[in-house]
């Protein structure tokens, strides 16, 4: 009988790993932030965006801007078509449905001349990928995802049920 239920947690604790979604913070640009002159394609290019995760542009408030816009919009710089136009400094966009993502700036020429503007895909929540609990610490100890630790905690306190 225990066999079974220790199988049991085993099921539960692989659909709980499979199914769960880490959304996660991208700062577009990384440590230069959303600034002329910089190659947004190939920063973006290696990234794998969901639904859930966030993007935040950095960059001094009044020198530029964040504009969300269509294909178009993004190929002709063009913010006639626009969905917002962001001016904080620190704008946060949140992922909230699939598909092609557009970002251009609107100030003068940046999108035109100066390569402001940023293209990615955002995939659909349930291909989302587990985290990793190989990550380490800045402090180079191990950092275990609090759902491990969930799970961890669980399952032993379901197996010291039925020890």
């Amino acid at each position: 009988m225990a066999t079974t239920h220790l199988n049991i947690v085993f099921i539960v604790t692989l659909f709980v790993l499979g199914t769960t979604i880490s959304a996660k913070e991208y700062i577009v640009g990384d440590e230069n932030g959303w600034k002329l002159d910089f190659d947004y394609q190939t920063w973006a290019k290696d990234k794998v965006f969901f639904v859930g995760d966030t993007l935040v542009f950095n960059y001094a408030a009044g020198a530029h801007t964040v504009v969300k816009v269509n294909g178009t919009g993004f190929q002709q710089c063009n913010i006639a078509a626009a969905n917002g136009i962001m001016i904080s400094g620190h704008d946060v966009v949140h992922l909230q449905t699939p598909g092609r993502k557009w970002y251009i700036c609107g100030v003068g020429k940046h999108c035109e001349s100066r390569n402001m503007k940023l293209v990615i895909t955002v995939l659909p929540q349930t291909l989302a990928p587990v985290p990793s609990p190989i990550a380490t610490s800045s402090s180079g100890k191990l950092a275990v995802p609090a759902i491990y630790r969930f799970i961890v905690a669980l399952f032993g306190s379901i197996l010291f049920l039925f020890v």
